[in-house]
């Protein structure tokens, strides 16, 4: 079972990291319509780009209501694992310099194992807000455990992000070195 108050904060990050994510698509359509034909993973004809933020923003807000936050929950580790899956299917045909797609359009990093593994961690701890929760109502003290744990997520997911992203490059490079 897990306490109203970290089912929200989990929540709340959650609905934070879908939303943003689609605004950096949605800010930039043309961009993400390029990325997301270079990972070949759709047919040739689907133009789907459009939806992909739109599912973000559903996640998102869907998150955010206790009444569909379980079914949201499991849509959005359920996309978390659809672009681990597309990033893995790239990393193993030896694609690796394909912009991961989930920055801005400025923005250009390429697809690494790291990544998998993130979004299948997130999708671990998404998955758990389908989890029977404790029935107690949250107390004033429980909304700012929730406001502060989501400003904390936040930099912690974004720092790591980062501190990953200029690492994990080098690293590979180090391993493919004599």
């Amino acid at each position: 079972m897990i306490d109203p108050a970290i089912g929200t904060l989990l929540a709340g990050a959650f609905a934070l990291l879908f939303a943003s994510a689609a605004v950096h698509k949605a800010r930039a359509p043309a961009h993400f319509a390029e990325v997301l034909r270079a990972y070949r993973v759709l047919p040739a004809g689907l133009h789907v780009a459009w939806v992909v933020p739109l599912l973000e923003l559903a996640v998102a807000a869907a998150l955010l209501l206790p009444s569909t936050r379980t079914a949201a929950a499991l849509s959005g580790a359920a996309l978390l694992l659809v672009y681990a899956l597309a990033m893995a299917v790239n990393l193993k045909r030896g694609r690796r310099d394909l912009a991961c797609g989930c920055g801005g359009a400025h923005e250009r990093r390429p697809i690494g194992a790291w990544m998998v593994w993130r979004n299948l961690a997130l999708a671990g701890v998404l998955s758990t807000l389908a989890l029977p929760g404790v029935l107690r109502p949250l107390q004033a003290l429980d909304y700012l455990t929730v406001a502060g744990g989501v400003a904390v997520a936040a930099l912690l997911y974004m720092s790591a992000d980062r501190l990953l992203a200029r690492v994990a490059p080098r690293a590979a490079l180090w391993e493919a070195s004599p």
